[in-house]
């Protein structure tokens, strides 16, 4: 059995998409029939998320921690008490590809750490551009990448029980598990192959993880145009430090 887990803090407008696609993963051919469970941790849920998650037909379970690493560590821990051989893992606002489980399990490791696309930037508005053309400079979306994303990640249960789990962290859970699994000699696979698209969003639900990386990006980015212009700008016309 293949157990995914999904953490939730109030993804009601968003999770229906994920859990569709993870749905049709669920069901693709290449798995052979090996059943597939599906469970969204509601972590802190004020919203529709857990409505949303009934209407799909997926496994739901409620906890109050607004701690993305013990929401992952306790869906994890449900499914390897309940015999699960692969999980995987992903986001409430990101869509997975029909075969991303076959894919991850196609590269026979012991974990598999998967990079990630952004389809739809236009929540950055008129910066949305700028980060687009960056981020595709700038991220390595192909094999060999050293990328973790909780949005795209594997782990057989019993490499991740010797790795002791995801530790109850509120960001980098997912960077923690993955030394820990390096640490105890797994076989890492970094891999583009298990495709998913995740979100440029605004209103980041981890402090610290993807969403407010792109923030940082963005203000980055203004940041560098705006010293560019000011460097075109002639002397008499900038102000001097200090200066309102």
């Amino acid at each position: 059995m293949i157990g995914v887990v999904i953490p939730a803090h109030n993804e009601g407008e968003r999770i229906g998409a994920s859990l569709a696609s993870v749905l049709r993963a669920a069901a693709h051919p290449g798995l052979a029939g090996e059943p597939v469970e599906v469970l969204v941790v509601l972590d802190s849920c004020s919203d529709a998320t857990a409505a949303v998650a009934e209407r799909h037909g997926v496994a739901r379970i409620a906890i109050e921690a607004r701690n993305v690493g013990l929401a992952r560590a306790t869906g994890a821990g449900l499914f390897v008490d309940a015999g699960a051989r692969w999980l995987a893992f992903t986001d409430a606002d990101t869509e997975v590809s029909p075969d991303w489980l076959v894919r991850q399990l196609a590269e026979n490791a012991d974990a598999v750490c998967g990079s990630v696309g952004v389809d739809d930037w236009s929540a950055h508005g008129a910066d949305g551009h700028l980060l687009q053309e960056h981020f595709s400079r700038a991220y390595v979306d192909a094999d060999g990448h050293r990328h973790v994303h909780g949005a795209n990640l594997g782990v057989s249960a019993d490499a991740y029980r010797r790795a002791g789990g995801f530790e109850p962290l509120a960001c980098d859970e997912d960077v923690m598990l993955v030394r820990a699994l390096q640490a105890s000699g797994a076989r890492i696979a970094w891999s583009a192959q298990p495709r998913v698209t995740t979100s440029a969003r605004t209103d980041a639900r981890a402090r610290g993880g993807f969403g407010d990386a792109l923030l940082a990006m963005v203000g980055n980015l203004a940041g560098a145009v705006n010293a560019r212009e000011g460097s075109r700008t002639p002397p008499a016309m900038q102000e001097a430090p200090g200066q309102a």
